[in-house]
């Protein structure tokens, strides 16, 4: 398999790369800053710079060319503007997106957050968090448009509080809305990673949207229980 990571020296992407390249997997990771080239390498992926919020879709999709799935797992951060949330956490997943399509590439992963369906709006609450739960959701919509139209074969990711505690390889995974919920709590980042890997692994995930948090499943188990077998 070959994925293309957006924000590839990501906490999440990091983990995720090592665990690609620990099965043989060849994974591209987009970079924004040159120096981070020698950590993705460590990670065992190939860097490229390329700046979602200044390049163009044209230019990413020569980076996306031959990709069996890219996932978005870029963020603006925390300390980052308002403004950062709308162009990182938003509109590049958007960049993304139309760069995939050119490139002929149709499997998208989005990591996106738990209980953001309902962000307060911009007259009620206009602080930096309020801005970063709009756009994500703003990012979730856009997307689950264009795979309504055949665009996309996408899943959404939305763990719950995330930590760099060592993972344990057991997670809780279910359908947004689904009974019983899921429910909130932390996920280890190294968890989600595993689950992100299976999720690339497993066509029939291609349209779901999942909460994730910390639990007694292995991560493939509980995608196929979420999703239907491969």
């Amino acid at each position: 398999m070959r994925l293309v990571i957006a924000g590839g020296h990501g906490k999440i992407a990091l983990r995720l790369e090592r665990r690609a390249a620990a099965r043989g997997d060849a994974t591209v990771a987009l970079i924004r800053d040159p120096g981070q080239s020698d950590d993705v390498r460590a990670a065992g992926a190939e860097p490229v710079v390329a700046d979602l919020e200044a390049v163009g879709s044209g230019e990413l999709a020569t980076h996306l060319t031959g990709a069996d799935v890219v996932v978005f797992a870029a963020g603006a951060g925390p300390g980052s503007t308002a403004e950062r949330k709308s162009t990182v956490d938003r509109d590049a997943a958007l960049l993304l997106a139309d760069a995939a399509a050119a490139a002929g590439v149709r499997r998208y992963l989005l990591v996106s957050a738990m209980n953001i369906d309902s962000p307060p709006a911009p007259e009620d609450d206009d602080s930096v968090w309020a801005h970063y739960l709009r756009a994500k959701k703003a990012a979730e919509d856009a997307l689950l448009a264009r795979a309504d139209q055949g665009v996309l074969d996408l899943t959404i990711l939305r763990p719950g509080r995330l930590t760099d505690d060592e993972g344990t390889g057991l997670v809780r995974l279910g359908p947004v809305g689904g009974s019983p919920p899921v429910g909130y709590g932390e996920v280890a980042r190294d968890d989600v990673a595993a689950v992100l890997l299976a999720l690339a692994d497993n066509p029939a995930s291609a349209g779901a949207v999942l909460d994730l948090v910390g639990g007694t499943v292995p991560p493939a188990q509980a995608v196929a229980a979420a999703v239907g077998a491969p």
